[in-house]
Parts: structure tokens; C-alpha cells; sequence
């Protein structure tokens, strides 16, 4: 599977883990930045371009942070074709329906709200649900790039 990867400053660390946890399986990473620690960056410098190519390369999935995860899926959504949403904890059924129901190709994740355990937890979960296929949903999809 094709996973790009970017997070600013905020997400650095979170990102490292996350990093080594995709390694393990049968995944293609590929780190958008940020590269080093810089408490100065900018976040659209390394979110755009996981949602381009995230949209070039149908068929694969970004994974972006930064502190709430909310201004980073902003972004991440102005691509069009990307689905991005936000999770900063809480019930993890809300990433399965994520990608149930909105087929969401891109994961946006809080760094200051989430332990490694937890957003480790979270990808794994993302990445192994599937989009149920049901017309309403494709209907509804269809709908959002009219």
C-alpha cells in the first residue's frame, strides 16, 4: 500500500513513530516533510503536497499531523478529490466510519492530543477499514466534487 506522509513541527515526533509502525508491514512510505524539528515551519508546506500526491497516485492514502489536525485536513481539502478528516482521540469507530462511509483517503491526526499508542492504534485501524460501497455513500461522494 502507497502512504505519504507530512506533518509539520507539531507532528514531528508522532510522525517519526508512526514512521516506523507503517515500516513494518507491506507499506510504500513516502515522508512529504517535514525532515527536521523547526518550530517555525508552516504546515501547508508539507500537507499539500501529500494531498497531490495522494490524488496522483490513485489507490493510496496520506496521513498528515500537526497540533489539532484540524487546520492540516483544511489543507488537505481544498485538493480536489481529498477527503480528509480529523482524529484527535475519542471513539475509534469514527476512523472505521471514516473510511466506510467517506471513503476518506486522507488521515489528519492532533499530535497534541494523541499518545503514539493511540494514533498508531488509529492508523492501523484507518488503513485496514474499507469503503462499504453502498450507493448512498458513493451517491453522497459523487455529490461533494459536483
Amino acid at each position: 500500500m502507497k502512504i505519504f506522509i507530512g506533518s509539520d513541527h507539531a507532528g514531528y515526533e508522532l510522525k517519526k513513530a508512526l514512521k516506523r509502525f507503517l515500516a513494518t508491514g507491506k507499506n510504500e512510505v513516502e515522508d512529504c516533510g517535514a525532515f527536521s524539528y523547526n518550530e517555525t515551519d508552516d504546515y501547508p508546506d508539507f500537507i499539500k503536497p501529500v494531498a497531490e500526491k495522494t490524488i496522483e497516485n490513485p489507490g493510496s492514502y496520506g496521513i498528515i499531523l500537526g497540533g489539532s489536525g484540524e487546520g492540516e485536513a483544511i489543507v488537505a481539502n481544498r485538493t480536489r478529490g481529498v477527503r480528509a478528516v480529523v482524529y484527535y482521540g475519542g471513539p475509534i469507530d469514527i476512523v472505521k466510519i471514516s473510511r466506510e462511509h467517506n471513503d476518506a483517503n486522507v488521515l489528519s491526526l492532533g499530535a497534541r492530543f494523541l499518545e503514539p499508542k493511540e494514533a498508531i492504534r488509529a492508523v492501523d485501524v484507518w488503513l485496514q477499514t474499507k469503503f462499504s460501497e453502498d450507493e448512498r455513500h458513493l451517491r453522497r461522494i459523487k455529490k461533494i466534487d459536483l
